[in-house]
């Protein structure tokens, strides 16, 4: 065909409605002219050159181009016959691939029948059966003995290094499997050696490929209900690896000192030392789970210290500050391990270190006594449901601690006190009945729970302790007892003084104080009303026979909630009066002149009487002057004097 005639068979690029967006817009000018920075105003000006030069050439073209063209009739006639001769291509092509498909297809037949005849043509099945048609080579060229020799060679060398490759990739295969093997092995070994132990081995819940450890306590709070459970991975070589994931990776505990008198006086140690990762899984396990309890109990120390924060207790982001008794402070505080190493050790008493070291393993029990409470609450009937949310009481950590201690607090200020006192009226020769002391006397307790539960749950029990004696007046008596309460009203210690004395009947007993000052005070006045009781009670004994009239003088109290006696009967229009005074640290008497009778005109007409110096006794040895008389004795002088 002279005359070429070209028809496009890509379809026509239709343009788009809307425009393209800048990002398009500038990806395409980076593809079309590169970077910005290499565009300039001499490239652009080249550009515009280039262009206008390419427009004038394409002006020319259609101009030669529109002379030579046919009309359009003459056009239309040569699309269409263009048009049949692709159509004439195409079916003819068709056609013969047609034919080459049957073709194979029958070949096949012979081999596989049912495969060939699914791709033959319903022509083909009509006139020709299935496998008519069959393939075979008839009379082959002779082959060279070279060719047949080297062909030999290659199959053999082809067959030798697929042996080779074989053979290195079984025993590859082998090696790894049997690394595979040793690695599983020391990994379930290493597991089972975890079960032994006794720790609870579980799938994860969100990764149930994967197996785990809990090694924290299910009835903890549900934070750290939560972080007790650790997967346990395998290393490349099989060995055993805990994931412990918020676990801090340094160990930590709650750490208790004793502040006394403003000195650090004692504190507590770790539990448990920490390793630089050369332990076994075992310590690993252990470590997470000491550290997460240690967590949960400073959590619940801090929740309790804010609801007991009338009692003086503060806190201090990491610090806990308790102040137990009046010269005595207890810190609590979350530190690593290694930082009780760093604390000084001169000011660090037994005594401080052994109460640092009882509170730490105290509050630990009653935070598994926790534990074991709510375990108990766990499996028994639930409570009917309610719209209102039930809030979670605190635990009590702190509280039994620190009654325990503003306990044993009192008791020890009481029984000094009693010792004073008791003290002072023996070395004025007055030998009172010994008092006894019961420390704790809380009955005990019957529950069905085990005797560990029992105990614990005692401890947490208001505390009591009494103190119970006689006096000197006959049939009289004294009860204290102590009662300490943190964990429900009325708080705090409070001091139940009662009083026996036959002879003065209208003497009521103070009851319940709360303050030490008052209890001192009631405790005083019984002893002081004891002696001056004794005194009267006593006649005075005259030196002679024959003074009748002395031997019948006899000490009167006219005041005895003062200390004051009257000496009674006297010819002498003077009395003598007797003032006792009585303190834990002193007993002073001293004997007074009065002009009135019957004593009311006390501090009008009274002088100190010249026969007799004011007497003191104190139970310190040092105190009193040398071979100094008992009080019954210098009683015995004035009357004698009288």
């Amino acid at each position: 065909m002279t005359d070429s005639f070209t028809l496009p068979l890509r379809p026509i690029l239709e343009q788009r409605d809307c425009p393209d967006t800048l990002p398009v817009e500038i990806a395409q000018i980076n593809n079309q002219w590169g970077s910005f920075r290499e565009v300039n105003e001499d490239v652009l000006r080249n550009k515009i050159a280039e262009e206008q030069d390419k427009d004038g050439l394409d002006e020319v073209d259609e101009s030669d181009q529109d002379t030579t063209d046919l009309d359009s009739t003459e056009r239309l006639e040569q699309l269409y016959k263009r048009r049949a001769e692709i159509t004439q291509f195409a079916m003819q092509a068709h056609m013969e691939t047609m034919f080459a498909l049957d073709f194979v297809s029958l070949l096949l037949s012979k081999q596989a029948p049912r495969q060939a005849e699914t791709s033959m043509s319903a022509f083909l099945k009509q006139v020709a059966p299935l496998g008519s048609l069959n393939a075979e080579v008839v009379n082959p060229p002779p082959k060279p003995e070279s060719t047949s020799k080297d062909i030999s060679t290659v199959s053999r060398g082809w067959r030798i290094q697929n042996f080779n490759a074989a053979a290195n990739k079984l025993l590859q295969a082998a090696s790894r499997l049997e690394t595979e093997v040793a690695s599983e092995t020391r990994y379930w070994n290493e597991v089972l050696a975890v079960k032994d132990k006794g720790w609870k081995i579980s799938r994860l819940p969100r990764e149930r490929q994967a197996l785990g450890v809990q090694y924290g306590f299910l009835e903890a709070t549900p934070v750290f209900r939560d972080r007790g459970l650790a997967s346990l991975r395998r290393a490349e070589d099989g060995a055993l690896l805990l994931d412990e994931g918020l676990v801090p990776s340094k160990a930590r505990y709650v750490r208790v000192r004793v502040i006394q008198d403003g000195r650090l006086s004692g504190s507590s140690k770790p539990t448990r030392s920490a390793f630089d990762g050369d332990g076994t899984i075992e310590d690993r396990i252990l470590q997470a789970r000491d550290t997460v309890y240690e967590d949960e109990l400073f959590h619940e120390l801090v929740r309790e210290a804010r609801a007991i924060a009338s009692f003086g207790v503060t806190t201090r982001q990491n610090l806990i500050q308790i102040p137990a008794s009046d010269n005595l402070e207890i810190l609590l505080d979350l530190v690593d391990t290694d930082e009780n190493a760093l604390q000084p050790q001169q000011d660090i008493s037994q005594q401080g270190s052994c109460l640092a070291e009882g509170l730490a393993h105290t509050i630990r029990i009653l935070l598994a006594y926790a534990h074991r409470q709510n375990l108990r609450r766990r499996t028994l009937l639930p409570l009917p449901l309610t719209p209102k949310t039930r809030s979670i009481p605190e635990h009590q950590l702190i509280r039994p601690a620190l009654a325990y201690i503003k306990h044993m607090s009192d008791v020890r200020w009481l029984q000094s006190l009693l010792n004073d006192l008791f003290g002072v009226l023996q070395s004025a020769n007055l030998n009172p009945p010994a008092y006894t002391a019961k420390i704790f006397s809380t009955g005990r307790l019957t529950s069905p729970a085990p005797t560990v539960e029992t105990i614990v749950g005692q401890f947490l029990t208001p505390l009591l302790s009494t103190f119970n004696g006689k006096i000197l007046t006959p049939r009289g008596s004294f009860s204290i007892s102590i009662h300490t309460n943190l964990s429900s009203p009325p708080f705090g210690t409070i001091f139940d003084v009662s009083f026996n004395m036959p002879k003065y009947p209208d003497l009521g007993s103070p009851g319940k104080l709360s303050h030490r000052e008052e209890v001192e005070a009631a405790i005083t006045h019984l002893l002081l009303l004891d002696v001056v009781f004794t005194i009267s009670s006593k006649n005075g004994s005259p030196k002679s026979e024959s003074d009748k009239d002395q031997a019948k003088c006899t000490w009167e109290a006219i005041y005895p909630q003062h200390g004051e006696l009257l000496l009674s009967p006297s010819k002498s229009e003077k009395r003598k009066k007797m003032k006792i005074d009585l303190s834990r640290q002193v007993l002073s008497l001293e004997i007074y002149t009065v002009r009135c009778i019957d004593g009311t005109g006390r501090g009008k007409c009274e002088h100190p009487s010249y026969h007799s110096a004011p007497r003191t006794w104190k139970s310190s040895p040092i105190a009193g002057l040398p071979n100094q008389p008992s009080l019954m004795d210098f009683v015995s002088t004035v009357v004698s004097h009288a």
